[in-house]
């Protein structure tokens, strides 16, 4: 299993950013998929979760109607909108699996949100 991120970056507040995550080493259509982020100093916290084929989705309630997850299953890949930034959306920001019972993480990529 290999999940790489990549779209962070130095953003003004109130802007957008739009991370994607490439799957690869399983059957990306077979498996849900979920954004995490950790700030510093903070514990790594679920930001948005995904269905396997799509249809359901969930995001926590610090960033539900900012934050969008998306996948396309012809890119194996999964992405993130996001809208209206804050500071407090400053952190790392990680793509997941959990495949046979074993969860998976991606490097990682950055986003500051700083005037």
């Amino acid at each position: 299993v290999q999940l790489v991120e990549s779209g962070g970056g130095l953003v003004q507040p109130g802007r957008s950013l739009r991370l994607s995550c490439a799957a690869s080493g399983f059957t990306f259509s077979n498996y849900a998929m979920s954004w995490y982020r950790q700030a510093p100093g903070k514990e790594r916290e679920l930001v948005a979760r995904i269905s396997s084929v799509g249809s359901i989705t969930d995001c926590a309630d610090s960033v539900k109607g900012r934050f969008t997850i998306s996948r396309d299953k012809a890119k194996k890949t999964v992405y993130l909108q996001m809208n209206s930034l804050k500071p407090d959306d400053t952190a790392v920001y990680y793509c997941s699996t959990k495949v046979s019972l074993n969860r998976y993480w991606g490097q990682g990529t950055q986003v500051t949100v700083s005037s």
